[in-house]
Order: C-alpha cells, then structure tokens, then sequence
C-alpha cells in the first residue's frame, strides 16, 4: 500500500538494473550531444530526429529485421542528407522540414503495412517506438546500449573543440581553417545515431525531451561552454535516475513519463535560478551605481 516500500530492494531486480544501466548510458549521450542541438540552436532538426527514428523502426518491423537496423540506418542517412543539403556550416530549417514532412508520410506508410501484414502484436509494438520500454530492457540489449553510447561519446569528444568554435562563430572557424560543413555533417550524422540509441529507452515521441531540456537547463546554470557540456550529460542522467525511482516507487507511472517531468523540472528550476541570480545582480548593480 506504501509506494515507498521497497525502495531499498529496487536494485536487487534485474529489470531495474539493466533500465539503470541502459539509461545512464543513453542519457549521457544524449546529454552532452543536446549541448550542441541548444548551442546551434538545432532543435528542430533533433524533433526531426526523432520522427526519422519512429520512420526507421516501422520500417523495421514492417520488413521483418532488427529494430536497431531501422533505427540507425534511418537516422544516420536522414543525418548525412540533412547536412549535405543544408547552408554552409548548419542545417536549414526549410530542408528539415521538406525532409521531415516526406519522413512523415513514409512512417504512416510502414505502419499501415505493418498493421495489415503483420495484425498480431502490432499495437504493441508501435506504443513501444513511440513511448520506449526501459523497464523491459534485456541485459544484452543494455550491455550493447552502453557500447553504442560510449562509441557514440568517443567520437563526440574527438570533435568537440573545432565543433564548438564552429557553432560559436562559424564565419571566423572557417576563416581560421576549421571544416565548418564537414563538421556539421559528422555532427548531424551523430545526432542521428543517439536519436535511434536514444528511441529505444525512452521512445521516439519524447526523445527530444532528453535532448534539449537538460542541456538547456545546463546554459542557464553556467555561462563556460565546456561546464555546461558535462553539466549537460549529468543532468540528463540525473533526470533518468530519479525518473525510473519514481517509476518504480508509482507504478501506475509509466518510467518515460517520470523521466522527461524531471527533465522539463530541471529546467524549470535552472529557470528561475537564472532569474533571481541576475536580479541580485541588476539590484546589485543599482546600489553601487548609487
């Protein structure tokens, strides 16, 4: 009767110790590849994302492979195209949105084949692209999720600084030598490949939750770009933890839910620190102008 009761045994289940350890590691990525959707103000090519993921593995089901074969191969090229079509250095909103209106129609597609070839068990699996199910995560899928996301990691950090000066003032980072286009390009392509990591803990529908709330949270915590980038990946885990605590102590609460109302709380709660930081300092400001 208690929803508390129990907390202290959740890890002893096998269920909550591969969501744990599949969400850390999606979360992270997600996290610190977020920092740079906000900082290049690419949020609506990560909402793309994520319905070229849901495209990706309907299209998987509806042909009888592997769920991660639809998911990566959808999202990495839909990636790649993005960045080859768009301006010098981003991609333009006007290419996402042709692309992602075409995306769209290709994903009620499949699902009308997948549901009238494939009648049994179809309902279900669609709610579980859309809405992910961490809780029913296996140990091998969570082991080869945290490969994945420290491949994924890996490859982000070899980036990070050319990326980072090029998002800052990209006109200069050219100037100075640094593959503005070709940056964006690699970088497009990852965002594809943690949207389709990410789509298979938490769903494609709210995966771009975990991609901008927390890293936006994190630059209205710090003004130091690289503070924020790890801040980013932390607070993107820390939404996933206490998201599946949550869970498990309600378990009317499906985990997905739980997870992206501690992400949108966290930055909520950056916001209105930001907001009574800088009016200490506007009243600050005013008593020594005074």
């Amino acid at each position: 009767m208690n929803p508390l009761a129990g907390l202290s045994h959740m890890l002893d289940h096998a269920f909550f110790q591969n969501a744990l350890l599949a969400g850390t590691a999606v979360a992270f990525i997600c996290g610190l590849v977020g920092f740079f959707v906000v900082l290049r103000t690419q949020v609506f090519a990560g909402d793309a994302m994520s319905h070229v993921a849901y495209t990706g593995a309907v299209a998987a089901l509806a042909a009888g492979v592997d769920l991660r074969l639809g998911l990566f191969a959808s999202t990495i090229v839909v990636g790649v195209v993005l960045g080859l079509l768009g301006g010098r250095g981003e991609s333009d909103d006007v290419v996402i949105g042709v692309v992602f209106s075409w995306i769209l129609g290709l994903g009620v597609f499949f699902l009308a084949w997948y549901t009238t070839h494939n009648s049994a068990g179809g309902s279900s699996s669609n709610v579980k692209v859309l809405f992910g199910s961490i809780f029913g995560i296996a140990r091998h899928d969570a082991a080869v999720a945290v490969i994945i996301a420290a491949v994924l990691v890996v490859i982000l950090l070899a980036i990070a600084r050319p990326l980072l000066f090029s998002s800052v003032d990209p006109a200069v980072a050219a100037a100075r030598g640094v593959p503005v286009r070709p940056l964006s390009i690699v970088f497009l392509a990852l965002l594809g490949a943690t949207a389709a990591e990410g789509a298979q803990i938490i769903g494609s529908l709210l995966l771009l939750g975990l991609l901008a709330a927390p890293p936006a949270a994190a630059r209205l915590l710090t003004d130091r770009p690289w503070r924020a980038f790890w801040l980013s990946g932390l607070l993107a885990v820390a939404a996933v933890w206490i998201g599946l605590v949550i869970a498990y102590a309600a378990p009317r609460l499906p985990p997905s839910f739980t997870i992206m109302t501690v992400a949108v709380a966290e930055y909520a709660l950056a916001g209105v620190w930001f907001w009574v930081r800088g009016h200490r300092l506007t009243r600050r400001e005013e008593r020594v102008a005074a």
